[in-house]
């Protein structure tokens, strides 16, 4: 047990005991822990395989590479629509995890199967561009050249924020507002 999961989940005041029931589930499967981007991380043989994270009305367990683990229970959950590995299981009590014991396990199993295959979730498919990124893409070469430059998941949260704006004039704004980051190398969420 690692004394800093130990003092996260004491601070917590959200899902405490929840995420004790979790944690010795995982720690009977002989995951490591550690605390990684500020949450319980569990790992095999250094392969992150789940994580905790506390939401308002429920503590996740999400699998990082949960699209790939067989799930004939249906527990897990999309993270959302723009997610392409990772998948959830949420819990509400410390009854919901006593009765998921089994397939939480199993699950577990599965992941570490899953890493030691050295399975990877494919490649996401080259994005379609809004019409404005597009046109700012070509028209800009030094935001072009920066642009190309940045990892295809940056280039992917840029295109979806600037996308989600209902008026072509909002996402020109967006664009606007993003070059300086896409120009120093930056994602959209990065400080």
């Amino acid at each position: 047990m690692n004394p800093r999961v130990d003092s996260y989940i004491e601070r917590s005041n959200k899902w405490p005991e929840e995420m004790s029931a979790v944690r010795s589930v995982l720690l009977e499967c002989r995951l490591e822990e550690d605390i990684k981007w500020g949450k319980p991380c569990f790992s095999h043989e250094g392969a992150n395989i789940a994580i905790l994270q506390e939401m308002k009305g429920f503590l996740s367990m999400m699998f990082f590479k949960g699209a790939l683990l067989d799930d004939p229970s249906h527990v897990l959950i999309e993270q959302g629509p723009n997610s392409r590995s990772a998948k959830r299981i949420e819990f509400t009590s410390v009854a919901d995890v006593r009765r998921l014991k089994k397939v939480l396990k199993t699950l577990i199993v599965d992941a570490i199967r899953v890493e030691a295959a050295g399975l990877t979730v494919g490649a996401a498919p080259t994005p379609e561009f809004v019409a404005e990124l597009r046109e700012r893409l070509e028209s800009d070469a030094t935001f072009a050249k920066a642009f190309a430059a940045l990892t295809p998941g940056r280039q992917r949260e840029y295109n979806l924020h600037i996308a989600s704006a209902k008026q072509p004039k909002t996402r020109v704004s967006r664009i606007d507002a993003c070059a300086p980051k896409v120009l120093a190398g930056k994602g959209f969420r990065d400080v």
